[in-house]
């Protein structure tokens, strides 16, 4: 099914077993076997620091990849053990990110524009009949609509992303669920057998369907378990 051009590039999380190699070059030869794609390590995991212990190993990158620095401190890393990372921190943290994003748009997109139909509306008329609609009208008449327009035009401090429209206009809670579900799991997982779990298609129904299995398989992973994000164009 055709897609949008997505305003991000994508992000996989690759997962190993517990004592498996899982450097960067580990997770790139992952990535290419699977989606005959090149990356680069994905700096979104948060680090976690435990009390007492953690006033010494905030500083130690060891079962980490690729680490970013804060006054000397480890506060993020493309991936490491799982007991490491901070994945429900980093959770929280993009929900209330995606919370005052929705309030921002709410304020100001939906206080000043008319309802507009959604992207999957407008991609159905074109899978319908490619011939009447192509993708490039499609996309057209999706954009034209002045809520979608005020949304591009908007610079307020915030990005909306016009594709997310029918996730914005389910409510706060179910897009913050979204993107608290994204900051963990990114876009498409591999697991530790060299399975690839991604949507099934491009609609948001789908998108939740898999960031919800594969949530919960990274919660069913051991500590010891180990993950590394990886950006592709």
């Amino acid at each position: 099914m055709p897609k949008p051009t997505p305003l991000t590039d994508q992000v996989v999380t690759v997962a190993f077993n517990p004592g498996e190699d899982a450097d960067w070059f580990s997770a790139a030869e992952k990535v290419n076997k699977l989606l005959n794609a090149n990356g680069t390590p994905a700096r979104r995991f948060h680090v976690r620091h435990r009390s007492l212990i953690g006033w010494f190993t905030r500083f130690f990158s060891y079962y980490l990849v690729d680490t970013a620095r804060k006054i000397g401190a480890i506060t993020m890393a493309a991936g490491g053990r799982k007991s490491r990372l901070d994945l429900n921190g980093g959770a929280a943290k993009a929900a209330n990110e995606a919370i005052l994003r929705w309030r921002a748009w709410h304020t100001h997109i939906v206080g000043t524009t008319p309802n507009a139909r959604t992207w999957e509306d407008f991609l159905a008329q074109h899978t319908a009949d490619p011939k009447k609609v192509s993708l490039a009208e499609a996309r057209r008449r999706f954009e034209q609509q002045p809520r979608i327009l005020a949304m591009l035009a908007y610079s307020g401090g915030h990005t909306f992303d016009p594709y997310e429209l029918s996730v914005y206009q389910a409510g706060e809670a179910t897009y913050a669920g979204l993107h608290w579900r994204i900051a963990i799991v990114g876009d498409m997982l591999i697991t530790t057998d060299g399975r690839l779990l991604k949507p099934t298609s491009d609609s948001i129904a789908d998108r939740f369907r898999f960031l919800n299995e594969a949530c919960t398989y990274l919660r069913s992973l051991k500590p010891s378990a180990r993950l590394c994000a990886v950006t592709i164009a």
